[in-house]
């Protein structure tokens, strides 16, 4: 997530010496909990070997929050050069992280400093890459639990900024976009859709989200709504991956602010069998899998998750791991959601390779 910055006198200077280290890759002490953090993603991808005939150059538009980094190293072991935009000073700190965490990958890892709220940067940052990743979020430190109305319209705003840099971009072929399942989930009033199918086909209802203050919920909507309207205009290629909430160890520290930002209206969520969750390492492998899959035929809306949270002692684990009140999950249900599990269909007939998201392997 990114607030924007306050400008510093050494910004620049800063950014160059730290890009210089990233380029040569020399590893310092991590703090502890990053350092566990980056054992857990060892463990996950220690399976894959390093692909280094794979030379393409993708950008991510916010490789430092807990999924863009992860998907940064799944990136690397695929042979990829990653470029990492830079927004401003208070991303310095976490570009250190990425690049303590990332000291094997020697050489193929860089930052760029551009604003996403301007076209002409995103092709400056986006030029010489064969595609990108649009992973960045943004936060409202006046905002209740971070994430305001206001945040909503700049999320749909840089969506549309970066589509339009991308169609411009002459080396740019495709972009893969992180959405949200909340951007299908919120349908029909209070009560969702019957039958009880979320498909590639769900939107959530614009006024619906505006009337409950689901803003967070209304920012991924709006800004993959103009992200596909752009792409179908343009013909260039898309593919969204609308995830569920987002889980990882020492969850909080790594992302407070969409993690509460999505729970407004959990009760809701677990009552009609939607609360649904995914591994962050899941989700940077389908991040990967349908990017290369994009070589191919294959674009399109994909649903991404790996648990629905339907019984008490689940909706009890989530509120321990977000430090969420439980009656805000659950509200009033106790022992088990009040409908059966709503069935979440991903797009199956675009490619066959990554047939079903929701259970990677």
């Amino acid at each position: 997530m990114r607030i924007v910055p306050k400008t510093t006198e050494n910004y620049e200077a800063e950014l160059v010496e730290l890009s210089s280290a990233i380029a040569v890759s020399t590893v310092t002490k991590r703090r502890k909990e990053d350092e566990e953090w980056f054992k857990r993603s060892e463990n996950t991808i220690n399976g894959y070997d390093i692909d280094e005939g794979n030379a393409k150059v993708v950008c991510i538009t916010d490789g430092l929050t807990l999924l863009g980094r992860a998907i940064t190293q799944r990136l690397l072991l695929h042979g990829y050069t990653v470029r990492i935009i830079v927004n401003g000073p208070d991303d310095l700190e976490r570009l250190r992280v990425v690049r303590d965490e990332t000291a094997t990958f020697q050489g193929r890892i860089e930052a760029v400093t551009a604003k996403l709220t301007e076209t002409e940067s995103l092709v400056y940052a986006f030029d010489g890459c064969d595609g990108v990743f649009h992973t960045s979020g943004f936060i409202d430190p006046s905002g209740v639990s971070g994430y305001s109305k206001y945040m909503a319209e700049i999320e749909a705003k840089v969506s549309e900024k970066v589509m339009n840099a991308c169609s411009i971009t002459q080396s740019v072929r495709r972009c893969l976009m992180t959405s949200s399942l909340l951007a299908c989930l919120w349908q029909n009033g209070t009560q969702f859709v019957s039958p009880s199918v979320i498909d590639h086909s769900s939107w959530s209802d614009e006024s619906l989200c505006h009337d409950k203050k689901l803003w967070y919920a209304l920012g991924k909507l709006k800004a993959e709504k103009i992200a596909w309207k752009i792409a179908e205009n343009k013909g260039f290629k898309l593919s969204t991956i609308c995830a569920a909430l987002i889980t990882a160890p020492n969850l909080l520290h790594h992302h407070p602010t969409p993690t509460i930002a999505y729970l407004k209206g959990a009760d809701e969520m677990y009552e009609n069998g939607v609360l649904a969750t995914v591994d962050v390492h899941t989700l940077a492998k389908a991040h990967v899998q349908v990017y290369e899959e994009m070589n191919k035929a294959a674009f399109g809306r994909y649903l991404c998750f790996d648990k629905v949270i339907t019984r008490e002692y689940e909706a009890e684990k989530l509120a321990n791991e977000t430090r969420v009140d439980l009656d805000k999950i659950r509200g009033d249900n106790y022992f088990y959601c009040y409908r059966d599990t709503v069935y979440f269909v991903e797009q199956k007939t675009v490619f066959s390779k990554v047939q079903i998201i929701d259970h990677l392997s």
